[in-house]
């Protein structure tokens, strides 16, 4: 491809997807520290108890929710062991095949089974900052609009890296031009911000897409392998009152004992079929402890029928979350994530800047100079297709 040709796709496709670029690196902040935040904004924990205290029962735990709400069901229950020691979270609706946004929550200390809190889950300024970071209040259509931004991202990167060099090779690798106007000194920022976080870049803007896709990720594993296993069942009647909750724990448990519970989906849920409960397992290791592994137990006999490993697609989208927000590395890892977004939402509002602000140049000047536009593109993701133009009207460095 010809300089011009990468100078075309690297100009459009930077000019599409920076303003969503801005909106995704801003709500994205505050979502890097969302444990930190919610412990700020008081967030209720379990009271202290002697060390080795033995959970409650998950039966006693269900009727303790089901009390609390009554004329509801459940429909998935999960634990932070990391985050938040010794609760257990519950969610509940109306009906089991209820609408994603009817979800109520219900905390129960898991050693008492004692109510600790009912928090609203779709309110609050955090809900907001990942609603608009997910889909921008739009479902699905918003997801996936949210991924093709970040697809065109990559391109405009990919593009700017091709670009960079025809640019640079003028100036010393991040030097900047204090002394010259405002817009050569954005330029310059530009440039070596860009440079400095492109891989970075890159890889959020992956994971993110991948992200978007979560949805219909999870729909073809429901087809695949979800229906295999689930197969023997397939003309049975579903389990209207699902019971021996703490039975089907410990089969999954004794199944996969180098694993914990993380999540238990109850029979007719998303995650689940009509007549099972799925505890889903994650390992103990860096890696491990971010995947998943399904374990069907029969809600009528308690009997575990099978388990199998993720297929490669739910791993793929399981390791790009948390890549995508920083948080498998502790608190280093999350100030370094948020440093270089505020790294990135200057390079998208200063490329916004240059464009905006692009010098006007006279009909006859613009043939003479076009082999100009066409170098000075280069790693911009808006805006430098007159650089070496306005680097005429400065006195050289």
């Amino acid at each position: 491809m010809s300089t011009r040709t990468w100078t075309w796709v690297h100009k459009w496709s930077s000019l599409i997807c920076t303003a969503f670029m801005l909106l995704l690196c801003l709500t994205g902040l505050p979502l890097i520290f969302h444990e930190e935040i919610e412990h700020l904004s008081g967030v209720v924990q379990a009271p202290t108890m002697p060390a080795g205290t033995p959970h409650a029962s998950l039966d006693d735990i269900a009727r303790a929710a089901l009390a609390q709400r009554p004329g509801e069901v459940i429909r998935y229950m999960f634990w932070e062991e990391d985050e938040h020691p010794g609760i257990t979270y519950v969610s509940m609706a109306s009906r089991l095949d209820a609408p994603s946004e009817e979800n109520n929550a219900v905390i129960i200390d898991s050693r008492t089974t004692a109510i600790l809190d009912q928090p609203k889950t779709n309110e609050g300024f955090m809900y907001v900052m990942l609603k608009l970071h997910v889909d921008m209040f739009a479902g699905l259509p918003g997801m996936l609009f949210l991924g093709l931004m970040g697809l065109l991202m990559v391109v405009a990167i990919v593009s700017g890296v091709v670009l960079y060099y025809p640019f640079m090779r003028r100036l010393r690798f991040g030097a900047l031009r204090t002394r010259h106007s405002a817009r050569i000194q954005w330029l310059d920022w530009h440039n070596l911000l860009g440079i400095v976080t492109v891989v970075w870049l890159t890889v959020v803007g992956l994971t993110g897409s991948i992200n978007t896709l979560s949805r219909i990720i999870i729909g073809v594993w429901q087809m695949d392998q979800m229906a295999a296993m689930t197969a023997p069942y397939k003309n049975l009647p579903p389990v209207l009152e699902p019971a021996h909750l703490q039975a089907s724990l410990m089969s999954a448990r004794a199944a996969v004992p180098d694993m914990e519970v993380r999540l238990v989906a109850f029979p007719g849920t998303l995650f689940s079929s009509p007549h099972h409960y799925t505890f889903f397992l994650r390992g103990n290791t860096p890696v491990t402890s971010r995947l998943l592994k399904p374990a069907l137990v029969d809600a009528n006999t308690g009997i575990l029928t099978d388990s199998r490993d993720m297929p490669w697609y739910v791993q793929t989208l399981l390791l790009s979350q948390p890549l995508h927000f920083g948080d498998y590395g502790g608190l280093p890892l999350k100030v370094l994530w948020a440093l270089l977004d505020i790294a990135a939402i200057v390079v998208l509002g200063s490329g916004l800047y240059l464009w905006l602000r692009k010098p006007r140049q006279a009909p006859s000047r613009i043939a003479a100079n076009s082999h100009a536009h066409s170098a000075a593109h280069a790693f911009a993701d808006t805006g430098l297709q007159t650089a070496l133009a306005a680097r005429k009207e400065e006195t050289p460095p």
